[in-house]
């Protein structure tokens, strides 16, 4: 897969590229709806005789639209979003630098200058996607701002037995720590990017050592618990349990660190320093405080039972 960020004003030209069928949004998670999007791109292209293509943003355009400071819980990085496309079969994806001027082109502008350029020939879109400034543009005035130059496909709405999938929602289940639920949602179980950095070691000295693992703080880390979770280190998965945190056995309430704490199963290398992938898969228990070091080990014991069954069972 290709991919080529492009900063407005950019410079590249229809005769750069091939004929394309592209898939617009922003598709933070990649979930089953963005999935059903993109897989309608590439098939049309694969139909078609074409490559195809997927157009996203950095960074969220809340960020720049908002008037007010605005931090968004990402579900997916912009290079774990690339790595879910090109699973997905995507030849090229477009990374638009979301900025103030960007944001202020008019929908005609938008067509004109960001996908007539990249010789898009057909657009694939679910059915509440827009563009251009203030998002007058709809699937529904796309034929007029294309002046016939490319044909459209709308995607409905995905939905499970309850409501529509979304983004927002996913976002829900996570700050609920429903992370099977979230699996469910998105496809396949909620991953995040981190590196194994020192912490405190108390769990070496308790005879349970933990991976602490530093996430990007813009991302969605689940609510404070225990889970049972998978680790990508070393070029494998490694079972294990993790507990996000503030420690309240050992520190004090005022102190608000929060902190992620994967102890892996069978397994005794060095990871320091490490950058790894952590999978969520069950919620086991909430956090809470001891009443000391053996009553907190006996629980520990009690949790990475239950994540042992859990794993036996996949």
């Amino acid at each position: 897969m290709k991919v080529i960020t492009l900063h407005h004003p950019h410079n590249v030209a229809e005769n750069d590229l091939p004929k394309i069928s592209i898939a617009l949004g922003f598709f933070d998670g990649v979930h089953l709806g963005h999935q059903q999007v993109i897989q309608n791109a590439v098939d049309h292209a694969k139909l078609n005789g074409l490559k195809s293509g997927v157009m996203t943003f950095n960074p969220h355009p809340s960020v720049v639209l908002s008037n007010k400071k605005t931090e968004v819980d990402y579900l997916t990085s912009v290079d774990r979003k690339l790595e879910l496309f090109e699973k997905l079969g995507v030849d090229y994806t477009f990374v638009v630098r979301f900025t103030s001027s960007f944001a202020g082109l008019d929908p005609q502008q938008f067509v004109d200058q960001y996908l007539l350029p990249l010789n898009v020939v057909h657009v694939t879109a679910g059915f509440d996607y827009t563009y251009g400034k203030f998002g007058r543009g709809t699937m529904e005035t796309l034929p007029f701002h294309s002046r016939n130059r490319f044909t459209s496909t709308i995607v409905g709405e995905m939905s499970d037995d309850r409501e529509k999938i979304s983004s927002t929602r996913i976002r829900q289940t996570l700050h609920q720590g429903k992370v099977d639920e979230a699996r469910k949602l998105l496809g396949y179980p909620y991953q995040l990017e981190g590196t194994v950095i020192h912490g405190d070691k108390r769990g070496r000295k308790i005879g349970f050592p933990t991976a602490n693992i530093e996430i990007n703080s813009q991302m969605l880390i689940p609510a404070t618990g225990v889970y049972a979770v998978r680790l990508w280190v070393f070029d494998q998965w490694v079972d294990g349990v993790c507990n996000v945190g503030y420690k309240p056995t050992f520190k004090s309430p005022d102190v608000k660190e929060l902190t992620v704490e994967v102890h892996l199963f069978d397994f005794n290398q060095n990871v320091y320093g490490e950058n790894v992938l952590l999978e969520w898969h069950l919620r086991i228990r909430s956090e809470r405080k001891f009443n000391g070091i053996e009553e907190l080990v006996a629980q520990i014991e009690l949790d990475k039972t239950k994540a042992l069954a859990y794993f036996s069972q996949l």
